[in-house]
């Protein structure tokens, strides 16, 4: 696969790096291993955050910088992982979607960033982090149609299937999913990348039995 990013992305965001994997697995529906470590990590952020405290992590700064950048607001489009960090601050908990994402979600917590992981059977070899135009949308997980425009949106030839806020059901990874590309927008740059990218890929063999892992970073 090659991932590249628009220069018009680059041009409002300098220092954005693209932390990226691929890999076959073998997923499921639920994992209590995984789960007790998930339970570990909401409980940590309970016992040691606010939701106040939130709007000053150096990750989550730096993608509310770069969505005001592209025209965006970052209070009504919240990153991935403020997202996740504000259900368990409000006592909501985490949803139970599949070992996978349960994964990505269990990095993004830890790490602060936001990630997404989507099926790579379902997605075209060429990919690019974009800014999406005028009337652009996409049916999001869970959700109606998300309004796309100005948004940074990873594409393929049929058009955007993710960004650092919401990903879309055409690429949703689900237990039959066997091949997976995952990817970690680090706005802030590439400090801890490659930690937070060892990290996923040891989760990922550990309770998805993945194989041929493939990492990169791109930015």
């Amino acid at each position: 696969m090659h991932v590249s990013i628009d220069p018009a992305v680059k041009a409002a965001c300098p220092g954005l790096a693209l932390g990226l994997i691929e890999a076959a697995v073998t997923n499921g529906s639920d994992n209590p291993g995984l789960w007790a470590e998930i339970d570990a990590c909401a409980e940590a952020v309970r016992r040691t955050m606010a939701i106040e405290d939130i709007a000053k992590l150096p990750a989550v700064q730096a993608l509310r910088r770069a969505y005001r950048a592209l025209g965006k607001d970052p209070t009504r489009y919240r990153g991935s992982q403020e997202a996740l960090l504000r259900r368990i601050l409000r006592g909501l908990g985490l949803y139970r979607i599949n070992t996978v994402v349960d994964i990505n979600n269990l990095v993004s917590i830890e790490s602060r960033q936001s990630l997404g992981v989507f099926d790579r059977d379902r997605i075209a070899d060429d990919v690019v982090l974009r800014v999406a135009g005028p009337g652009e949308t996409y049916r999001g997980i869970g959700k109606d149609l998300l309004n796309l425009e100005g948004l940074p949106v990873y594409a393929d030839a049929a058009g955007a299937f993710g960004s650092p806020t919401s990903d879309s059901e055409r690429a949703m990874v689900t237990v039959a999913t066997r091949r997976i590309f995952l990817v970690v927008t680090a706005f802030g740059g590439a400090g801890d990348l490659q930690a937070t990218l060892d990290r996923t890929a040891a989760l990922l063999e550990r309770h998805a039995q993945a194989d041929g892992i493939e990492i990169a970073i791109a930015g």
